[in-house]
Order: C-alpha cells, then structure tokens, then sequence
C-alpha cells in the first residue's frame, strides 16, 4: 500500500461529528507527482471562470442565502462559532469575489481554490510531506496545539473545546471545520504531493462533489501528466 493510499485508508471522523451533522460528509483526494509552478495561463483560465459563476449566483441571491453557505453557516452554530466572524472557507472566497476577485497565490493553490467558488464546496490542502501520521477529524478538547502566524512570528492557539478541527499526530491542521489551515501544513510553491479535503452537506449530493473532484483532478493531469490520485469518500456508517 502505498503512503498516500495508507493515508486514506486510516482517516477518520469521530462519532461526535456526526452527531452534530449526521448529512456530513468529505471527500478525501491524494495527488502524487505534481509539478510546481506560480501562477499561469490554466489556473487563470479556472480562477475566471469561477468568479464569472459566483458573480451570477451573486446577481440573484445574497451570499449568505447560496445553499451550502448557509448550510455551514448553521454547522458552524452548531458547535458555538460565530458565521459572521469566522466564515467558512467557502463562504470567505465567495466574499473575495464580491469584493474584487479571487487571489492569485501560486498554481496549486489558485486552481483548488478555483474549484472552491465553481463547485460551491469548501476545499482545502495539505501538504503530504510536512503531514504526520492519518487526517481524522474531532471536536476539540481543548489541548491540541495548533501553529499559527502573528505579526510574522509562529504562535501556537489552542481550538476552543467542543470546535470541530481537522488534525494529524501533530495537533491541529485546520480549525473551526474550514475556517483556517495552519501554515505547517499549507500548500507552497514547492509542494509536490497533497490531500485534499472536500466538505459536504445537504443539500449537496455525492455526485455534485464527485463532479468537484474529478475536474479538480483533470485540471491537475493538466499540469503534471505523471500525477497518481487517490480517493476515498468518509460518511457516516
């Protein structure tokens, strides 16, 4: 078995998870062999179509009311956050274009970003080299460490009890859900190998985000033909 497949294969989700979303779902992808590179003609060509899409979704309906948004926006009352002060990261790149426009980060990183506004899904990125040990997602306790930026300098937080994190062996690679990724594990412009992590609920279906994965992975091939991707989809039961 290989390590990307090992790492999907030990992923979990806790009991506590789904009690508080029984319709919570992710998508986990691994993509192996990527060729980094800035910004270019390819993720520029997702990232306007993505705010051309939002833009309409936009014209007819606030943000706030688009269907998955508002979906996490009750997940995320669901466990003591506030939507309004820590927005999903969906919800937040869909602001992004109401304000202005996507950002333009590196290749990598605007092209799943892209996917994010396309597909209405909130979708974030690890890279496998700086992971230890298997993704399981939990509602904190409290005591796992997570790194952070301040003013330029590495801090470490702690997640509030009861908040739903994303973790590895090392503590916590993204809080509140999918609110905010932790710079040990960001995707940069070296970043060769990544799991992705799709998050879903009602009323998205499983095939809406397969669709959201398989372009997500086609435009990768793209860039990088040799890539090897992995998948698995965690539910509950």
């Amino acid at each position: 078995m290989s390590t990307s497949k090992a790492i999907l294969a030990s992923a979990t989700i806790a009991p506590e998870v789904f009690a508080l979303r029984p319709d919570y779902r992710a998508l986990l992808i691994t993509i192996d062999n990527l060729v980094p590179s800035p910004s270019d003609s390819i993720s520029e060509s997702l990232l306007v179509e993505a705010e051309t899409g939002a833009r309409e979704r936009l014209s007819k309906s606030p943000v706030n009311d688009l269907p998955h948004i508002a979906a996490w926006r009750e997940a995320y009352k669901a466990f003591g956050a506030k939507p309004n002060k820590t927005r999903n990261s969906l919800e937040a790149l869909t602001r992004r274009v109401e304000a202005g426009g996507l950002p333009r980060v590196n290749r990598l990183t605007d092209i799943y970003n892209a996917i994010c506004v396309k597909h209405q899904i909130p979708l974030g990125g690890e890279d496998l080299d700086k992971y230890e040990g298997s993704p399981r997602l939990v509602r904190s306790n409290g005591k796992e460490p997570f790194e952070a930026n301040s003013k330029g300098e590495k801090v470490v937080e702690y997640a509030d009890v009861g908040e739903v994190v994303w973790c590895d062996d090392a503590g916590v690679t993204c809080r509140r859900w999918n609110w905010r990724q932790g710079p040990r594990t960001a995707l940069s412009d070296d970043t060769k190998r990544v799991l992705f992590i799709l998050d879903i609920l009602d009323p998205m279906t499983d095939e809406e985000v397969r669709a959201a994965g398989e372009e997500l992975v086609e435009v990768l091939r793209k860039t990088a033909p040799e890539i090897v991707a992995e998948e698995r989809m965690l539910r509950k039961g």
